[in-house]
């Protein structure tokens, strides 16, 4: 789906499926994991997910239609992610688990496109408060959602990201999806300017060495749940000033302190209790996946 939602294109069904379908659309549930939980997106928790994500940060590379689709109150937002969101698919926004912060809303993500003859569906519309960026919020977020797919019989799940976000082709290609290829002159921006989309995908047969995989990134973080970093000042519509932070995280038994983030300073492992943070990590902000 395209992020501007003035846009509507139809397309004729294929008639390439067999009759063999082993799909069947997956059912709108709760998924918890170790360090969030996704719950079906709704209307009623709009505002606090614009809390969460209607930040420069978040829309500098493309998502939701790129910079000049950023809306900065809470109403435009509103009207915006009705706009934007594939409502009839399977929307879930992504809380917290544990913690200080635990229940926050911080951020969205979506199975959509959804075509059980093809056994495909897309994962995508994803985006995260810039305060949990390098965390295992991306990493869990995307165990639970490919999980529910595959679970479900699909086949191939899509993830794409305009070709110019090198942050989040980063985070994609960290998960373990192949690439496939550009998408030239692919979505409209709200700027009037059209985007090239860079094509991912997974398969049924490389889930479980995908699955493997967030599972150990995953694993390096037990016994911890997510913390808010970088709480930098916030300008007047109340939108983070700066560019995009690391993530923390605590101990199961109470918040440890973080180190001040230095700009050009290396990482230090094990610095405020906690684990080196992977690159894939550092880079799974927005997905501005759509």
């Amino acid at each position: 789906m395209c992020p501007v939602g003035a846009v509507s294109v139809k397309f004729l069904t294929s008639t390439c499926h067999t009759g063999w379908v082993n799909a069947v659309r997956p059912h709108s549930l709760t998924l918890t994991g170790r360090f969030v939980q996704l719950q079906p997106l709704g209307s009623a928790v709009l505002p606090d997910l614009a809390r969460a994500i209607a930040h420069p940060e978040v829309f500098a590379a493309g998502y939701g239609g790129g910079p000049a689709a950023l809306q900065r109150d809470v109403d435009g937002f509103i009207k915006w992610a009705h706009d934007y969101f594939q409502w009839e698919a399977l929307p879930y926004v992504v809380r917290l688990l544990g913690g200080p912060n635990d229940g926050d809303v911080v951020g969205t993500t979506t199975l959509g496109d959804i075509d059980v003859d093809k056994e495909s569906i897309h994962l995508g519309w994803t985006a995260y408060d810039p305060r949990v960026w390098g965390t295992p919020v991306n990493a869990e977020t995307k165990l639970l959602v490919l999980g529910t797919a595959f679970e479900n019989g699909f086949g191939r799940v899509k993830i794409q990201a305009d070709a110019l976000n090198e942050r989040s082709r980063t985070a994609i290609l960290g998960i373990g999806a192949m690439f496939e290829g550009i998408v030239r002159r692919d979505c409209p921006r709200a700027d009037g300017t059209w985007r090239d989309s860079a094509v991912y995908s997974i398969l049924a047969d490389e889930w479980p060495a995908v699955r493997a995989g967030l599972h150990a990134r995953l694993d390096a973080f037990a016994g911890r749940f997510v913390t808010y970093r970088d709480l930098r000042p916030t300008g007047p519509s109340g939108t983070i000033l700066g560019g995009g932070p690391h993530g923390g995280f605590g101990r199961a038994t109470g918040n440890v302190p973080d180190l001040p983030d230095v700009p050009g300073a290396p990482d230090v492992p094990g610095a405020s209790g906690a684990p080196d943070t992977p690159d894939t990590e550092r880079n799974a902000g927005a997905d501005a996946s759509s």
